[in-house]
């Protein structure tokens, strides 16, 4: 049994982290400063022995009495929407927030793992991205706030790796989607599922060509526990390797959703990657992971559980 310290606990990623550690009869040290975090997504498990919640922001110095285990940095302005209205707190989180829970975690001789992502590799010229691709990412572009906390985070993760023998794992994450997912964030599958629910044209940027490939939560999840319980200490992909057109998955959840709505498109915003898909043979390698759940499947998951919260 292992005590653990979450940061961004009551975001998508976060909550469904502590709600596993706490099936696994773990105890969860959870933190959020609720800037995009919802109190509710801990409902289920709030008041379960073994939990605690402590509205903090991980910029600001980190007190956690007791020993810890594992520190598990997952806060985070990960959609587009809230680092766009936000992007020195976006910095902040990925450099003060990583500077402060690497500390902690050094402190407390406890295991770090950083919740980095896909958008390091920025518009990528190679598909699918391996982790030894080093990226095409404009550091003064409109996605450079979080682009660049992130790759700031993973030197930083390094850095006390190298000089402090902190014990460390870094993943990156690929598109993920699935319960309790904010419908206002501005990300595609909760964007367009909002919209097809309530019989709204799905808005479409560019001609829809463009690819993503999109991960369920659960295994995303299940990608985290195997990297924890591994000794690899570089960074390692977790997503979903099907990847599809940003078309295809509008169609897809008109049709899941039976709704009567159309499509329609606008201008492609600038810098939008064209192309996303993840590498996953080093997870796949030296984790024993990958995903199970399709994307038909998933997606019905996270529409009925959409259904029943409206």
């Amino acid at each position: 049994m292992s005590r653990v310290l979450v940061t961004g606990a009551a975001g998508f990623l976060g909550s469904h982290f502590c709600e596993r550690l706490l099936e696994e009869g773990h105890e969860v040290v959870a933190m959020d400063n609720l800037v995009t975090g919802e109190p509710d997504n801990l409902d289920e498990f709030f008041y379960e022995d073994g939990f605690s919640f402590h509205e903090h922001d991980v910029t600001e110095f980190i007190h956690v009495p007791g020993d810890l285990d594992w520190v598990v940095h997952l806060a985070s302005l990960a959609s587009p929407e809230f680092y766009d209205a936000h992007p020195i707190k976006t910095l902040k989180v990925g450099a003060l927030g990583t500077h402060k829970t690497l500390g902690l975690a050094k402190a407390k001789d406890a295991s770090y793992f950083f919740a980095s992502t896909s958008e390091v590799y920025g518009d990528p010229e190679v598909n699918p991205q391996p982790e030894d691709y080093r990226g095409s990412v404009d550091p003064f572009g409109p996605r450079s706030c979080y682009d660049e906390s992130k790759r700031y985070g993973e030197s930083l993760v390094r850095a006390y790796r190298n000089e402090h023998d902190v014990d460390v794992r870094i993943a990156r994450i690929f598109n993920t989607y699935g319960p309790r997912m904010r419908l206002d964030d501005g990300r595609v599958v909760p964007t367009f599922i909002r919209q097809a629910l309530a019989g709204e044209d799905l808005t479409v940027y560019g001609d829809g060509s463009q690819t993503r490939s999109f991960c369920y939560v659960s295994d995303l999840i299940e990608g985290f526990r195997k990297l924890m319980a591994s000794d690899v200490e570089t960074p390692v992909n977790l997503g979903n390797p099907d990847e599809r057109t940003i078309v295809e998955l509008a169609e897809t959840i008109i049709e899941l959703t039976d709704s009567e709505s159309g499509i329609v498109n606008e201008p492609l915003p600038p810098q939008d990657p064209k192309v996303r898909c993840p590498d996953i043979r080093k997870a796949r390698e030296e984790l024993g992971w990958k995903p199970e759940v399709s994307l038909g499947t998933g997606l019905e998951r996270t529409i009925e559980a959409v259904a029943v919260d409206r």
